[in-house]
Parts: structure tokens; sequence; C-alpha cells
């Protein structure tokens, strides 16, 4: 459910006064108090093997557990997406990033406990120093190489993450 539903009181003086108003945000009739909805950062790494498959996780929590997914995660407040991916990779895997490029932004819904967060998800194209120690951790149950052109998009659950890797298997043709 989008925020709007969830939200029923004004965070700043208690009263049933607070609205959704069509530019995005919460104002409250009484005090004038707004909160602007907008769009949570979240980065994904492509991280290629010597044989050119790609390393993709497989989703331990939910939304979506047990489908395929990107490594990757939340950007924190004033964290740079940069450090978020190398921070990410090595939460998650044990890897330490040695070079990114930026390959694209994908918008997205990410439903949460009954709450739709939407999100601007920041896809890297990224080299790790080795592979050697790698380990799942985290959000992740399982990591797997595949090849990018056999990839079947019905098995990744998140619909930003489907968009980029579809967008990839199309840039590597």
């Amino acid at each position: 459910m989008h925020p709007k539903h969830h939200f029923k009181y004004c965070p700043s003086c208690s009263k049933p006064t607070i609205f959704f108003q069509n530019y995005g945000a919460f104002e409250c009739e009484e005090c004038h108090f707004q909160l602007f909805i907008n769009a949570s950062a979240a980065v994904a790494a492509f991280i290629l093997n010597e044989e050119g498959e790609l390393l993709m996780a497989k989703r331990k929590h939910d939304p979506q557990a047990g489908t395929l997914d990107l490594p990757g995660g939340f950007v924190e407040v004033m964290e740079p997406a940069e450090d978020a991916v190398k921070r990410e990779i090595m939460e998650e895997l044990n890897l330490e990033v040695t070079h990114l490029e930026y390959f694209g932004s994908f918008p997205n819904e990410y439903l949460y406990k009954g709450m739709t967060y939407h999100t601007l998800d920041l896809a890297f194209v990224c080299k790790v120093k080795t592979f050697e120690g790698m380990q799942v951790n985290d959000d992740v149950a399982d990591a797997i190489f595949i090849r990018p052109e056999k990839i079947d998009l019905n098995d990744i659950g998140l619909d930003s993450i489907r968009r980029m890797v579809l967008q990839y298997q199309k840039s590597i043709k």
C-alpha cells in the first residue's frame, strides 16, 4: 500500500488533520507541517567472473525471498552511492570492489511489510579484487554465476532488477 494509507495523524501536532497532496507530500491542515515522500536510493552490482558469468544472489528475505537478485542494497543517509556499492558487496559477499562504472537508474516500488516504498535503484558494473574468500552473508541466501544470456528474467523477483538485467543483456549483444 502507498504511504498515504498509513499516515492518519500529523507527526508534529498529533492531530488527525494530515492529508496527502498531489505534489507528493503530506500536509497538516492544522499546523501546516509537511512531510515529503521521496524515493529511497538503492544500489545493485553487475560482477562478472573470468568466464564472463554474472554473479547473481538469491534473496534470503522477503520481499521475494528465494528469487534471483543482483547483489546490493539501500544507500545509507549521507553515503555516496559508490561507497554503498562497495559496502554492500563486502557485507553480502565478502568481496572487495576495486573498480565500478555507473550503468543506469531504475525506479522501483518495493513492497515491505504492507507498505510500498518508492526507490531509485542505481546499477553499477563492478570488478572485484578476487573471488577467493567469497561467502554469502547478510541478505543473501546463495550466490551463483550464470551466463548473462542464460538468465531467465522470470526467476528475478524484483521488477527493477529484472529491467536492469534485461538492459544489461541487450548491452552485451
